[in-house]
């Protein structure tokens, strides 16, 4: 199955500098990326927070970076910040490719992100050569495989572990150099204290990203008084088949307890087991 994912932003990254320019940004190794598949990364803020969520890919001597559209201008600048002296370009190639997700398909110019869920990226006059499904088949099989994402409204927000990036370094290389924020991702890592991961649910209501997640037995939901404290937040959300479905930070400890949305009288979240 193949879905236009026309909601995506895509930077190019060249010049000599340009893998050297990445290493030092984001969290995993790129020095280990090849041509066939897609490394997730988390560009990070000082404080070990996503400012937003790439998939890297390797074009030849370049570098792609697809993310949300909706970060496109916030990250371009960042990112355009940091080049000071190098030989990097940065370039907005957003409107001159076309983005296809595939599920469970094999095609010669598909670059992998998992066993289930790959990626092309080709000029807009071969879209005619792909028969695209809704887009909500592809949100969904990002569901199914717990693949995170970081838009405007959860940027900043949440550490990688919270995301399950560092689970078999999936999205974070504990043994590269520097980037920022990595002292406080690698202080988490060693230090084993990652009280929140990420998790799938399922329920009947709309629900939104940025939505809170509340846990009336959560102990900090009742630290201070702070009746309605957030024990997670939503960072992904479908409407498939007339029913909702999200993938939502939590507290670990929680992970089995009863989970409404928002608030103690908001609509009951059942966790997907996987």
């Amino acid at each position: 199955m193949y879905c236009l994912l026309e909601n995506r932003a895509l930077l190019k990254i060249s010049g000599t500098d340009s893998e050297a320019f990445l290493q030092a940004q984001l969290s995993n190794d790129i020095s280990k990326l090849d041509d066939t598949s897609v490394q997730l990364n988390a560009y990070c803020q000082h404080q070990g927070k996503i400012l937003a969520l790439f998939w890297v890919i390797k074009c030849e001597d370049d570098f792609f970076l697809s993310f949300p559209l909706d970060l496109l201008e916030a990250i371009r600048s960042r990112l355009q910040m940091f080049v000071i002296m190098s030989d990097v370009d940065i370039t907005d190639i957003t409107k001159k490719y076309i983005q296809v997700g595939c599920i469970n398909e094999t095609h010669q110019k598909a670059l992998v992100i998992n066993d289930k869920l790959s990626l092309i990226i080709t000029d807009k006059k071969n879209i005619n050569q792909f028969n695209m499904e809704p887009t909500v088949h592809w949100d969904m099989a990002c569901v199914d495989s717990s693949l995170p994402e970081i838009f405007s409204i959860t940027s900043e927000k949440l550490v990688p572990q919270m995301l399950n990036l560092d689970i078999d370094e999936f999205g974070v290389n504990f043994s590269k150099g520097c980037y920022p924020g990595q002292e406080v991702v690698a202080r988490l890592h060693y230090l084993g204290s990652a009280k929140r991961r990420l998790f799938a649910f399922d329920l009947d209501s709309e629900v939104n990203i940025g939505d809170s997640l509340y846990c009336a037995s959560s102990k900090s939901a009742k630290a201070r008084g702070a009746r309605y404290k957030s024990s997670g937040i939503v960072i992904f959300r479908i409407k498939y088949n007339s029913h909702f479905y999200c993938l939502a930070t939590l507290e670990v400890e929680l992970k089995d307890a009863k989970i409404t949305l928002n608030n103690e009288q908001g609509p009951t979240l059942t966790r997907i087991n996987k």
